[in-house]
This record gives C-alpha cells, structure tokens and sequence, in this order.
C-alpha cells in the first residue's frame, strides 16, 4: 500500500465511523479493514485510532494525520486537474447529491444516459429529502432548487423551472377558484415541507406588490410524489414545480390557479465547490445535464 493509498484508506475510515462501514464501501472485511489499519500505525510508530467493536475515534496523533491527509490529498486533486486537460475523457468517482423525488424521476435517467455515454465514470447517487452542505459532505455535484446563498459554490444551471399552483377541476367546482393569494386560507393547500423553509408559508408577487399567506389543509408531507397524488385526488390546492405537474396541465387533471402571480425562483442549478472548476467528470456530467433537461418543459 502506497503512502496516498494510505492517507486516502485513512480519511475514508474516519469519514465512515466504523471499520464495518468502511469494510462495506472496500468490499473487504472487517478483519483485513482492522489489519490495514494496524498496518498503518505499526510502519508510523503511534496509535491513530481509539476503537470499539462500534466506534472509533481519533488520537491527538490522528487529528494531525487527518488534517495534513485531507490537506495532501486535495493538493494531490488540485495538481492532477491543473496537468490534465478538461476536455480528456472523463474517469472516476463522481458523487451526486439530488433531492428524493426530482432525483429520482429526473436525475436518475439523466445520470443513466450519462453512464452509457461514458463507461469509465461510476456514479454514485445520494438522494436526500434536505440539501447536504457540499464543504463537509463527500459529494461532487448538488442539485438544488432556487437562490444560492453560498458565495463558495459554483452554480450552472441546468433547466428554467417555476412553481405553480394546482387543483383538479372537482376541488375547485366543489370550493371556488381562489382569486387573490389572500383566499388560499380558506382552501384546503397541501404544504409540502422539503428542507427548512418555513412550513406553509406561501410568498407570492406581482409587479411591485408582494404577499405571504400561511396555508394549512389536512394533508402535508415531504415526498413531492406523495402531494402530487393527493392533489390528483381532489384533496386540494398544491404548489408544485412545473417539472412535475406540465402533463397533467396538459391533460387537465389538474387546473393551474393565480396564473398572474409570481412564486419565488425555482430554477435547477447544478452546485459544485470551485475547486472542482476543471475536473473533467464533473464538466462533462452538468454539461450532459443541461443537455439532458434541455428537453424538458416547453
């Protein structure tokens, strides 16, 4: 085992808590995990780790081996991209990051015409019901929705995307069509809750006027597809991403409401952290996405 094997075997450990979980990701066992490490400390001289048969944690020796492991291995990152064109074909490891339900209808397929085009990539794909913070995460590429606050991350963004408002045409014959924001109290909504914005709170906007209404309704949850169905049942008003609900607008199972007012940004961008500017597999895989959704809505 070569010294970056090492560093990059120990950063991997301490990133996974436990010698079985890294025994899983290595498709090795918990045994030759135990004696790599031991391996390790024996050619350094000191003890890394402090371990249990259920956790582990870190000596004074290896918070300092941490540290400079991490701190090597990016310089090690950083050289290779500076000495490789990024127009080579792209290899590796690529990490994704998406929310469940656009990852799973829209990400997944996208990354599976991505993996055909380019064999040598492997994808993993980590699909979360709240977005992960990319600096403390092990992950390449975020998708995320709307604004993007952190100045560290570089944003592409891959589709336009809007937040409309929907009922079935029963809903709305039982209970009148809301005409102004304001009516939506009195309308059974379904708050779908998916990160930490506030939970039912609805901003809307038009021209130079603005209003945020707190709905409420029966039914809430945090699956996007779970909302959708029920709205598609008649159980009430949904705001929704147009990415989900264009054909059943087109089919009208579904009526849009308060057509001539503005909901907050909800574009696509692919996020990434600076450093990862030149790295071929990453260039290549938002570039197959913009391609990809470019298809989408019309």
């Amino acid at each position: 085992m070569n010294a970056v094997s090492e560093l990059a075997f120990f950063t991997q450990l301490v990133r996974l808590g436990s010698l079985a979980a890294t025994a899983r990701e290595l498709n090795l066992t918990p045994p030759a995990v135990s004696k790599r490490l031991a391996q390790l400390e024996q050619r350094l001289g000191v003890r890394l780790l402090n371990r249990t048969t259920r956790s582990i944690s870190l000596t004074a020796e290896g918070e300092t081996y941490l540290v400079n492991a991490r701190r090597i291995l990016e310089e090690i990152e950083e050289l290779e991209r500076q000495v490789s064109s990024s127009r080579a074909e792209p290899k590796g490891l690529l990490r994704v990051n998406a929310p469940l339900g656009f990852g799973r209808t829209h990400v997944a397929p996208a990354i599976s015409s991505f993996a055909q085009r380019h064999p040598e990539v492997q994808v993993q794909l980590h699909l979360t019901d709240r977005p992960i913070n990319l600096p403390d995460d092990a992950i390449d590429v975020a998708i995320r929705f709307g604004d993007l606050p952190d100045s560290r991350l570089i944003a592409r963004r891959i589709a336009a995307n809007r937040r409309r408002l929907c009922a079935t045409p029963a809903y709305l014959a039982a209970y009148g069509t809301p005409l102004a924001p304001k009516d939506l109290a009195q309308h059974d909504c379904i708050v779908l809750r998916q990160n930490d914005a506030a939970f039912g709170l609805w901003r809307f906007s038009r021209g130079k006027q603005s209003e945020t209404v707190k709905v409420g309704g029966r039914l809430s949850t945090n699956d996007g597809e779970v909302a959708l169905n029920w709205a598609l049942d008649g159980q009430g008003i949904l705001m929704r991403a147009e990415w989900n609900l264009t054909e059943h607008l087109r089919s009208g199972r579904l009526v849009e409401v308060l057509e001539d007012w503005e909901t907050p940004p909800a574009d696509i961008y692919a996020v990434y952290l600076e450093r990862l500017n030149l790295s071929a597999k990453v260039a290549f895989f938002v570039e197959h996405l913009r391609g990809f959704f470019g298809r989408g809505v019309s």
